[in-house]
């Protein structure tokens, strides 16, 4: 028997029976909301895609802009190129982040 009453939260447990709690809640939750698909996927590896591509060419855009109007001893496209790039990177990785923490945290649906 259980001691958790109805009206008490379920417990977090831990260790092995934690984990094994954690991957079954996971599985069931994946039948109930079904596959999600090829398409799914493809739009996920776009959606990064451009959140990192629309920054770096917009840095390499404006580094070429400079260069043109203000020459110098430095390319500021090479510059621009490479922090349009890693704001892309942090961009995506910020994203996938958001999305993991909201998969991971979503609540149950309650089973009546």
């Amino acid at each position: 028997m259980s001691d958790n009453h109805p009206s008490q939260p379920p417990r977090k447990e831990t260790g092995l029976l934690g984990a094994v709690a954690e991957k079954t809640a996971r599985k069931l939750k994946a039948q109930r909301d079904g596959p999600q698909g090829v398409w799914f996927g493809l739009g996920m590896s776009g959606l990064i895609g451009w959140s990192v591509a629309v920054p770096t060419l917009a840095g390499a855009l404006v580094g070429l802009w400079l260069d043109r109007h203000h020459p110098g001893g430095h390319s500021w496209t090479l510059a621009l190129l490479v922090i349009g790039l890693a704001i892309g990177c942090l961009n995506a990785w910020h994203w996938l982040a958001q999305q993991n923490k909201a998969m991971n945290d979503e609540p149950e649906a309650k089973d009546e």
